[in-house]
């Protein structure tokens, strides 16, 4: 590795940690450098070292009221979008341009999720929108919004439906005479709601409403709204907007709602790259099924999803640095000789926290090669000839589907390793200077905003369950990246694998890893088309069928095929480095893999793929194994994903090892913390009358 590269990461400072990071059996900066691709590494740095130069971004102590949170974001978010970060964003190519954007968002929502937010949905996914959604007509809100000129929200969910799209009610009715649509709620339950940036602050909403025109509807599409006059921020007549109120978390966000009366805009205000509206008020699209012209609207919005994907693996990695430093530091309990020992020594404590340390790895490695992947196939998406779309739409649907999958269960492992970890901690892990409770708190939407985990899981299984069909005995029609799915070419060889080893060695065998995923990958499709033909036999309509095979099958699937994709990814990263960092990435590789068979294991045995209780003593004997041979390395390894502390802000989980003292000066921080009440005479003990 070339010495510039390695100069890209700072050296840590002498610490208390130092002593485990000695024992480690690899160049933690180098591991760095391949997790971490150097040049989005230097885009983290750069946004982070202006965060942290800057007073406007001082960290704060205590916890801000939510109208002062949204204030303090506010300002943010004007100093951020015009700290020439984003300087000649415009002169690249999509690809280019977009991975630039995503990268920014990352560094940032690791300092602080609300002003990531807020710039995502305030500037580059409505600037994406456009690109996507838009024509050359709409280019002049596209140089407004980076221009600083305005900002913008998304307006897609409604008071009384949010997963189920088809049934959002705002409408949009071309009028032929004047050349306008008119925008307008016909009652409460139709009003937007929990839209980010519409609450107090956004000028513009990419609103999503119903398209009429010659009393037909054509679907939902998607609009450029004004909102508010942008040198007042007062709504415009016909506009009722105001804010949801205080939140669990995320108070620098100011959601929002809004309802139309009869409200005109222009007709160049419809996003018309997938269907316009002809002065005539003929719809013309490309499309035939309407359920498409759907999809193909809201699946430019995507990239929102593969960013909550990219922003949660960061938050696990966080939270993990957090725990297994702290754990390192804190000593409890003496052994045989009546030293104290770390936390990280015990067992259970490398059980509760080291799976989640492999699963950061893993998803890091995923999102990293997948987000390149998936620009690759918006940007094709955008520019395919007609003879392309056959594949291009299949491409586009397993993209769909893997990020589906891939966003519901990083965001729950996320989700569970963050309050792990924050017990793994005890009483210190509650401490808001811990920055758990924070991590916890942000992270909790992003399960069910852009699209509820549980749903997109559903996504996810139907794509399995048409590609089983589709795919079987058709290796012709194998491409990128259906080759994610080729195993179910032919499934009955997958079906017909069973575990057969007698020891550990035949634990560590990617060949097993491989075989036992396909293997329950195959069985759950093969459950759920049994369950589901059983029901539709009984005359059950399919909507019925489809909700009542969902627990134990469909469900399932879908997140069984989330692991095995991340693991595939995993393991091909695992084969392409050098020999002293393969060692160590494979024993990571082997430890998420056999934690997540390990969660599965009654489905092993429900399936037949095993009997008898070898296979779950093996794979519990090898998770501890691993366990055991990682203790020595899990220091330099969270120092491999960890952020700068000043993004870290965890007082427990500093890379400088100080623990108590930092703790300690924490406490004398703030002034308030050695003072008397000021309502100390009302607790005064009162005798007794």
């Amino acid at each position: 590795m070339a010495v510039s590269e390695l100069e890209i990461v700072s050296s840590l400072l002498p610490s208390a940690l130092d002593k485990f990071r000695k024992q480690s059996s690899f160049d933690w900066k180098q591991m760095k450098l391949n997790i971490e691709d150097p040049e989005q590494l230097q885009i983290k740095m750069k946004v982070w070292s202006f965060l942290a130069s800057d007073p406007n971004f001082e960290r704060l102590y205590n916890t801000l009221p939510p109208e002062e949170e949204k204030l303090y974001v506010a300002r943010q978010l004007v100093k951020f979008h015009h700290s020439g970060i984003y300087a000649n964003i415009n002169t690249e190519n999509y690809k280019i341009r977009t991975r630039y954007i995503m990268t920014v968002n990352e560094a940032t929502a690791a300092f602080n999720p609300n002003l990531s937010v807020k710039h995502a949905l305030g500037v580059s996914l409505f600037a994406n929108a456009l690109l996507t959604l838009g024509t050359e007509r709409h280019y002049h809100f596209y140089k407004d919004v980076w221009d600083g000129k305005i900002l913008s929200c998304l307006a897609l969910t409604e008071v009384a439906h949010g997963s189920d799209t088809k049934r959002l009610r705002t409408t949009a009715t071309f009028d032929i005479k004047s050349q306008e649509y008119i925008i307008h709620t016909p009652d409460e339950k139709a009003a937007k709601c929990w839209v980010g940036n519409l609450g107090k602050q956004c000028t513009h909403a990419l609103l999503f409403a119903q398209l009429w025109s010659r009393n037909e509807c054509h679907g939902l599409q998607a609009f450029v709204v004004p909102i508010r006059d942008p040198q007042t921020l007062l709504p415009y007549s016909g506009v009722i907007v105001g804010d949801i109120g205080e939140k669990t978390g995320l108070n620098g966000i100011d959601n929002g709602f809004v309802m139309f009366n009869h409200y005109r805009v222009p007709r160049d205000n419809l996003l018309n790259r997938i269907g316009d509206i002809t002065a005539e008020g003929e719809f013309e699209t490309s499309f035939t099924d309407p359920q498409k012209i759907l999809g193909a609207a809201l699946e430019n919005l995507s990239t929102g999803r593969v960013a909550i994907i990219q922003e949660s693996t960061n938050t696990l990695a966080m939270a993990v640095t957090i725990a297994i430093r702290f754990g390192a530091l804190r000593t409890q309990f003496c052994d045989a000789k009546g030293e104290e020992l770390p936390l990280i020594s015990y067992q259970l404590h490398q059980w509760r926290l080291f799976p989640y340390l492999a699963a950061a790895f893993g998803c890091k490695v995923f999102i990293r090669k997948f987000s390149d992947e998936y620009l690759e196939c918006v940007e094709q998406s955008n520019s395919s000839r007609d003879g392309d779309m056959k594949q291009m739409a299949d491409t586009v649907s397993c993209i769909h589907a893997v990020v589906c999958c891939s966003k519901s269960f990083i965001t729950w492992i996320t989700r569970d390793a963050i309050q792990e970890c924050r017990e793994a901690c005890g009483g210190y892990g509650y401490l808001k200077a811990s920055g758990l409770g924070d991590l916890r708190n942000n992270h909790d939407p992003k399960l069910t905003y852009e699209g509820d985990n549980n749903i997109l899981l559903q996504q996810t299984s139907n794509w399995l369950l048409r590609q089983s069909k589709e795919l079987r005995n058709h290796k012709d029609m194998l491409h990128f990246p259906l080759t994610c799915v080729s195993f179910l070419c032919q499934p009955e060889i997958c079906l017909n694998y069973r575990f057969t080893g007698k020891n550990i060695e035949d634990i560590f065998s990617h060949t097993f890893i491989k075989c036992t995923f396909d293997w329950l990958v195959c069985w759950l499709i093969q459950t759920t088309e049994t369950a589901l033909h059983s029901l539709l036999n009984q005359n059950v309509d399919r909507i019925s069928a489809k909700n009542q095979t969902q627990v134990f099958r469909a469900h399932t699937l879908a997140l069984v095929f989330s692991q095995s994709n991340i693991l595939r990814y995993f393991w091909e990263h695992c084969q392409s480095v050098e020999k002293n960092l393969r060692l160590i990435l494979e024993k990571l590789y082997y430890l998420f893999a056999l934690w997540c068979i390990h969660k599965n294991m009654v489905l092993l045995y429900q399936g037949g793929y095993c009997e008898g209780p070898l296979l779950a003593n093996l794979i519990c004997e090898a998770i501890l194994k691993l366990c055991t041979d990682l203790c020595n390395e899990v220091v330099s390894l969270v120092d491999v994903i960890s952020p700068p502390d000043f993004i870290l802000n965890s007082i427990i989980g500093l890379s400088d090892g100080n623990l108590y003292s930092n703790l300690m000066q924490n406490f004398l921080n703030d002034p308030q913390n050695l003072k008397r009440p000021n309502w100390w005479r009302e607790m005064l003990m009162k005798p007794k009358l």
